[in-house]
């Protein structure tokens, strides 16, 4: 076997094995170009280094480019999209309204903290549920 070709074999393993320890998922590509320019020039020989270089960078970049393409239009899904979206959370909770709504203003205590709330007129000791967070203020109607 020729040594370009066990070159660009031995650079795709060592960039998939580093992809292995290290995530991120951008060596990846770059060894699916070395992967790539492996399979070319195993199966056509006499391409000068110099063009298996060029291909490797080109094959590379578009290797990148389509990932980053593809992962805007596939964004990741969280099995916990509301993690650190603490107020959305409250979301049909039930809690005793800490301060009576007058005004359409009121406070509630949730999980040792004191929330502000919007809503009808309720005396305070009301039970509330929480029906929505608009920028941090909970909305709430009586429960029941």
């Amino acid at each position: 076997m020729r040594w370009e070709v066990v070159g660009w074999g031995a650079l795709a393993l060592l960039l998939f094995a580093a992809e292995a320890m290290a995530p991120g998922a951008f060596m990846l590509w770059i060894g699916i170009g070395a992967a790539a320019v492996f399979l070319i020039t195993a199966l056509v020989p006499g391409i000068p280094v110099l063009w298996q270089v060029v291909a490797f960078v080109v094959l590379s970049v578009v290797a990148i480019q389509a990932y980053r393409r593809w992962g805007r239009t596939h964004g990741r899904q969280s099995d916990a999209p509301l993690l650190n979206r603490r107020s959305a959370q409250l979301v049909g909770r039930v809690a005793v309204l800490q301060q009576g709504i007058v005004a359409g203003q009121g406070r509630v205590s949730i999980d040792d903290s004191s929330w502000q709330v919007t809503g009808p007129e309720l005396a305070a000791g009301t039970p509330v549920r929480v029906v929505a967070v608009v920028n941090g203020v909970l909305q709430v109607e009586a429960n029941g």
